[in-house]
């Protein structure tokens, strides 16, 4: 359903997984990856999201450091993808965020943010700095963040059985935002919406997350 498009951000340019629905867009979205890259499982998410009537946009930030990258979801990715983020900084993916936001803003067409992992808790500074409804999930980076005031509705998605989220961090989260959507699900770890990893993917708590996102978009994006 998507295809590529370049993307001119104030930090250069990078490639960006555009996907339209076809009948008129019920808003926008940029959906931001995890430290993996613009995978396969990321542009399905960005299709599944055009195939509910928004249109997404699925930037490449790593395109700024090294175009094309898509790594292996085991230790040796997870390792690069590190390396790829700690280079690339908050105020670099911001600024490609930025740009993906105003190349997607139309007259009467409003624009969200939904991240994954890494991209959570860039999803979230979406919301704090940009103003745009944001859908958080399992953002184990989020906590520094929470002192900064929502400016737009928030919804965050946490596994239960996230070691990298402990029961501390999500308190965080109810005192910090307390007007946000806070979802946990017993059931689920960390990356629980990944249906392509089998060793991540939670189905029943995925597809609840996903109705509330869809949802949330649909409310907010109006």
């Amino acid at each position: 359903m998507g295809e590529w498009h370049p993307l001119s951000t104030a930090r250069g340019e990078v490639q960006a997984w555009l996907a339209r629905p076809e009948q008129a867009p019920r808003g926008a979205i940029v959906v931001i990856q995890e430290i993996f890259g613009v995978t396969a499982h990321i542009r399905d998410v960005a299709d599944r999201f055009a195939a509910a009537g928004f249109t997404a946009m699925a930037p490449a930030f790593f395109d700024l450091q090294q175009p094309g990258v898509e790594l292996d979801y085991d230790a040796d990715g997870m390792a690069r993808g590190r390396e790829f983020v700690g280079k690339l900084g908050f105020d670099g993916a911001l600024a490609v965020v930025a740009a993906a936001a105003q190349a997607l803003r139309k007259p009467g067409h409003r624009v969200g943010a939904v991240g994954y992992c890494w991209g959570g808790t860039i999803a979230l500074l979406a919301n704090t700095r940009f103003g745009l409804p944001a859908v958080s999930y399992y953002g184990a980076r989020n906590v520094p963040f929470l002192v900064e005031p929502a400016r737009a509705p928030l919804m965050f998605h946490v596994g239960g059985k996230d070691p990298s989220i402990p029961e501390e961090d999500i308190e965080e989260h109810r005192s910090r935002q307390p007007q946000a959507q806070l979802f946990v699900y017993p059931d689920a770890g960390h990356a629980f919406n990944r249906d392509v990893d089998p060793h991540a993917y939670e189905p029943a708590s995925a597809r609840l997350a996903w109705q509330r996102t869809l949802d949330f978009f649909g409310e907010h994006l109006k």
